[in-house]
């Protein structure tokens, strides 16, 4: 499964809504779920972003569409990062020539 990493923003709706947030990241949750993936981790922060989010998904494509999905309803804003575990990144440098 691929890694990412998502970087959270509430819009104005969203901290309009805040007391939703837990029921929203539920619903995002068992979206991911059926989708295959799984909540790694969630940080609630303080600083440039309200929420970070790390995810384990099937494929680029599904996670995109998730996340597209989730941005979609207007509550918070988001920055995916696909993620490369220390074991990939070392195979990954491995093959820089």
């Amino acid at each position: 499964m691929a890694t990412y990493i998502s970087l959270i923003n509430w819009t104005e709706d969203g901290i309009k809504n805040v007391k939703k947030s837990p029921q929203r990241f539920d619903d995002f949750k068992k979206a991911l779920q059926d989708a295959g993936g799984k909540v790694i981790g969630f940080y609630l922060t303080m600083g440039r972003y309200d929420m970070v989010v790390i995810t384990e998904g099937p494929s680029d494509e599904e996670a995109a569409s998730l996340i597209l999905s989730t941005a979609s309803r207007g509550a918070i804003r988001t920055e995916t990062m696909k993620a490369f575990t220390e074991d990939q990144y070392r195979e990954i440098i491995s093959r820089v020539t």
